[in-house]
């Protein structure tokens, strides 16, 4: 799968458009535990919470965020599993 802002690879695409705060967070959380170290995770995200949400779990759970934009009211989130 490609098509990231990062133009790396991604392993795993979640949709969590529509969901609200913490969904996304939650469901970016399982995804980043079920791919190996070094894959790349995007999350879709409408919440507007999830600007801000991202960026703190990926420091605080020391994953590394690769990539966010914004299109058409669409969050994208590129997470790097670090560990």
């Amino acid at each position: 799968m490609t098509d990231a802002p990062t133009g790396r690879e991604v392993a795993v695409e979640v949709d969590a458009s529509g969901m609200s705060c913490p969904m996304p967070v939650i469901e970016l959380a399982k995804a980043v535990e079920g791919v190996a170290v070094g894959q790349i995770v995007r999350l879709l995200a409408t919440d507007p919470a999830a600007k801000v949400d991202v960026p703190v779990w990926c420091r605080m759970q020391r994953q590394e965020l690769t990539g966010q934009v914004e299109r058409d009211r669409v969050w994208h989130f590129e997470v790097r599993r670090a560990h």
